[in-house]
């Protein structure tokens, strides 16, 4: 299972990186159903896994000038406090009802992620806009809410949030992201650890590092690539990662260990 979690870890390191989230949405079903790890359990891990990506990726753009510091600490401190409601609700469900609740979530971070890759964005650094706060702290709360009760970083609704709601120029919403991730998935971490949740330290830990190693390359190749291919991809890898889950639950059982 460790060797196994080594080149997973760095696909989704790759995703983190290169569009700014979307590595817990993945890594949640790759714990589960080819980690062989239980739900809640793995809603834990994939915290740990996602906030070392997003902290790797997040030194590598702020050291390019990429991230917005305001809006980053404005959308952190209510998802912070969020993610601890949605953590107590996380504890309140089974895992098949966790597991057909993120299926939605899947799909419309698939749907804004698609939206967000056809807008055309071509700007590379221009300035931070100025936020209104108010629609700040409401999607930091509802991203909060996610990354307590999925055990998800939350990047893969964060960035079409800060595109599309909040005005912020593509290249510095997906630095930001990484910062926003870092910080309300150590908080969800913390709530999840103090409430009892347990992982499996050997795997979750390898796989971070993999993750880690493969967001300091998914950074550089974002910097690289279009973004509307990347993020086409990606979308289109969610959408999919969603139909299973879906066909799993309904169909075939699943998740594992319910």
């Amino acid at each position: 299972m460790i060797a196994l979690a080594i080149p997973l870890g760095v696909a989704i390191g790759l995703i983190v990186g290169a569009v700014g989230g979307g590595g817990a949405i993945l890594a949640l079903p790759v714990l589960v159903y080819l980690l062989d790890q239980p739900v809640g359990p793995a809603s834990t891990a994939s915290l740990v896994v996602v906030a070392v990506a997003a902290a790797v990726g997040a030194g590598s753009l702020a050291r390019h000038g990429h991230v917005c510091w305001t809006v980053a600490l404005a959308f952190s401190a209510p998802a912070a406090a969020a993610s601890i409601v949605g953590t107590l609700a996380n504890d309140a469900v089974s895992p098949r009802v966790l597991i057909l609740s993120f299926v939605p979530v899947m799909a419309i971070a698939a749907g804004a992620t698609w939206q967000r890759a056809s807008a055309g964005h071509t700007d590379d650094r221009p300035a931070c806009p100025h936020i209104p706060y108010a629609r700040a702290a409401i999607a930091g709360a509802g991203v909060g809410l996610l990354t307590g009760f999925f055990g998800v970083g939350g990047g893969f609704m964060i960035v079409p949030v800060l595109t599309l709601w909040l005005g912020v120029p593509f290249r510095r919403a997906v630095a930001t992201s990484l910062v926003i991730i870092t910080l309300t998935g150590v908080a969800a971490l913390a709530s999840h650890l103090v409430g009892g949740a347990r992982m499996d330290v050997g795997i979750t830990a390898e796989l971070a590092l993999a993750t880690a190693a493969g967001a300091v390359f998914g950074t550089s190749i974002g910097r690289r690539l279009p973004h509307a291919v990347l993020g086409r991809a990606f979308a289109v890898v969610v959408a999919a990662v969603g139909v299973f889950l879906l066909v799993d639950v309904l169909a075939l059982g699943g998740p594992p260990g319910a």
